[in-house]
């Protein structure tokens, strides 16, 4: 513990004494630094083709400027509400599925008393996460196979025919989220498991002799010991609402259920890599994350206003 002349010695330190008090410190940070100088900061450069008619023969400086014309077309165009909608349909049905299930996995792994079955239930459920979006993608196509899927056998062994779920519009946002919870809340739950793990074995005892039962330690002392990394997680998560993942979504796309699944990531690609219509690809995807960063920050002011717990 620093007494308050130590305190009071190293406030009088200028900003170069503190950098080489620290020195080793920014040392380790320094690689990090430079990965997002190169790979985060300096391709910023780059969104000023949003408000060019960008040309790759004239350079992006050389590009003629066009201010807001591309936002505009975007906003303009028949897809705007349609990319929106299921973006956001996709994205919070995502959140309303994936954010409390992690939850109640690490609420039931930490009443699991039996060392193996832990382990057995912890591995069988983290696998799936390993699993390239590639693959997924080519199993969720196979088992839902209306002739030759696995599903289809077993449903067929029942008396039942299975629809062509992957040519359903309305399928896609429930095929979309269960996969997804499938494959990643094992792997989510770490998180809050690791958080249970650190809970003063005290509380569970004083517990116990005031007669409380496995519900009401969950409530008064699991519950409450989660709430801040599930309010942070919750704050993160908010903040990329409109970043729907574009790689299983692309690759699970057919024009059978483009209705539902035309996202803002999947017109992006097809507008800028596609199409080559590289300003207004960039100008959406401008748009798109201006989105997220108030959504971030509104979250984050909320959650500061009602909770102890925020990003900053």
């Amino acid at each position: 513990m620093k007494t308050k002349k130590t305190q009071s010695k190293s406030s009088k330190l200028s900003v170069g004494q503190k950098l080489k008090e620290s020195s080793q410190l920014y040392l380790l940070m320094l690689p990090s630094i430079i990965i997002f100088l190169i790979f985060t900061y300096y391709p910023m450069y780059g969104v000023i083709i949003a408000f060019k008619d960008f040309k790759p023969a004239l350079g992006i400086m050389g590009s003629k400027w066009v201010g807001m014309k591309n936002f505009i077309t975007f906003f303009k165009s028949y897809q705007f509400s349609v990319t929106i909608k299921n973006t956001i349909v996709i994205s919070l049905y995502t959140i309303a599925v994936t954010f409390p299930l992690p939850i109640i996995m690490a609420l039931m792994v930490n009443q699991i008393r039996s060392t193996k079955f832990k382990k057995f239930l912890q591995v069988a459920t983290y696998l799936p996460h390993f699993i390239s979006v590639v693959v997924m993608s080519g199993m969720i196509i196979l088992f839902l196979s209306p002739s030759t899927g696995i599903i289809a056998k077993l449903v067929g062994l029942l008396g039942f025919k299975l629809p062509n779920l992957m040519g359903s519009a309305s399928a896609f946002p429930h095929i979309y989220v269960w996969t997804e919870a499938w494959q990643h809340v094992g792997w989510d739950s770490i998180l809050y498991i690791a958080t249970l793990s650190s809970v003063d074995p005290s509380l569970y005892e004083a517990a116990t002799m005031d007669g409380a039962n496995k519900w009401h330690k969950i409530v008064n002392i699991d519950l409450p010991s989660l709430v801040p990394t599930a309010t942070v997680m919750f704050i993160l998560r908010m903040g990329s609402v409109m970043s729907v993942g574009f790689e299983k979504v692309y690759l699970l796309q057919n024009n059978l259920n483009s209705s539902s699944s035309e996202i803002i990531s999947t017109y992006v690609y097809k507008m800028g890599l596609v199409s080559n219509q590289y300003s207004l690809s960039a100008a959406i995807g401008l748009f798109n994350n201006i989105i997220n960063l108030v959504l971030l920050i509104a979250v984050n002011m909320i959650a500061k206003k009602i909770s102890d717990t925020s990003l900053v």
